[in-house]
């Protein structure tokens, strides 16, 4: 595996997870909230207004030397994160030095948008990514769009992909999708067994956090009040996330929202990358639906949810799962150029 940016163009992908670090759980939580060196915040904001008036914001990250026609990416977070979480940070560095330009997206809500959203993003806010590849095609036309997406933002990515089908939107023309929930009830029922149920309450009580805060921002007499405080993702979802949303129920929600049922509708070149011992997302509901022959699953032994810790020898600053999604793009613009 690439361990600089110098190795990109040739590397050949696979993980092999660092020998002390094997497990699920290890995995997930220490990729988390091992955040390795911090960069400063160098991206210009671009405030995006949607069709019922709220905004979100991408986070500009343009690398010197960049011009018009070059290749961009849409980055999109997973639940509980935001354009500052350390996987979209890196990544984006990444992806700059090969030239690409990247947007890191604030769903609704989220980061630099908390002020800006009165209604809450939710895992099928495909309308939401499409009105972003679209003005960053507005924004750098001519230019080819890859959209990246983790856990919830993978699932973004995915259903927005399957809608376009064979059509067009903006420049995008690739997905990579990092550990999606395609179905998302499979995924909450999931979450409520053994030692899974901690990440649904971690979760749970992040989201009731970004909830109360909202609250602050909001006049006081329209402000969202639980009647009474959810424990479960599932509970959240039921009480704020649908209704909010504008579902009817949370069943409908998840119905509506999971990509899964859209993956054989794909036109592009897409790869999903899932690890088999993942907490929060089941590898097995990868087989509950068929897939376009453009999609590639690439599925890993080991890595928890996001995690994909390696050695040292493997890539020299431990983040596989970073190096896989430049591999891939890198990948992609050499066949595009060819």
């Amino acid at each position: 595996m690439i361990s600089s940016i110098d190795d990109l163009a040739s590397s050949q992908s696979g993980y092999r997870p660092h020998p002390i670090l094997r497990g699920p759980h290890v995995q997930t939580i220490l990729g988390a909230y091992w955040r390795g060196p911090s960069a400063p915040y160098a991206a210009r904001p671009h405030v995006v207004t949607l069709d019922d008036g709220d905004q979100v914001v991408l986070h500009d990250d343009r690398p010197a030397g960049w011009q018009a026609g070059d290749r961009t990416a849409l980055l999109i977070h997973g639940l509980g994160g935001c354009h500052s979480s350390p996987y979209l940070v890196r990544i984006a560095g990444k992806l700059n030095a090969l030239g690409v330009r990247s947007f890191r997206m604030d769903l609704r809500g989220c980061g630099a948008g908390a002020k800006l959203a009165r209604k809450p993003f939710h895992a099928g806010c495909s309308d939401d990514a499409r009105a972003a590849v679209q003005f960053i095609g507005s924004l750098c036309p001519g230019s080819a769009c890859t959209a990246i997406g983790f856990s919830l933002g993978g699932n973004v990515v995915l259903k927005l992909a399957g809608e376009v089908g064979a059509g067009s939107c903006g420049g995008l023309d690739s997905v990579f999708s990092v550990a999606p929930p395609i179905d998302l009830a499979h995924c909450c029922e999931n979450m409520s067994r053994g030692l899974n149920r901690l990440y649904d309450r971690d979760f749970v009580r992040r989201l009731i956090r970004r909830v109360e805060l909202q609250r602050d921002y909001d006049d006081l007499s329209t402000a969202f009040r639980f009647s009474q405080r959810p424990r479960r993702i599932v509970e959240f979802d039921r009480d704020y996330t649908a209704p909010m949303a504008g579902f009817d129920s949370v069943s409908e929600y998840y119905e509506k929202a999971s990509s899964g049922p859209l993956l054989a509708n794909i036109a592009m070149p897409t790869h999903i990358l899932t690890a088999a011992d993942d907490p929060i997302v089941p590898r097995a509901i990868f087989d509950k639906f068929p897939f376009s022959p453009l999609i590639t699953l690439e599925t890993t032994s080991h890595g928890g949810h996001l995690g994909f810790l390696a050695p040292r020898n493997i890539t020299s600053d431990r983040r596989w799962m970073d190096w896989r999604v430049a591999d891939w793009v890198a990948e992609l613009m050499q066949r595009k150029t060819v």
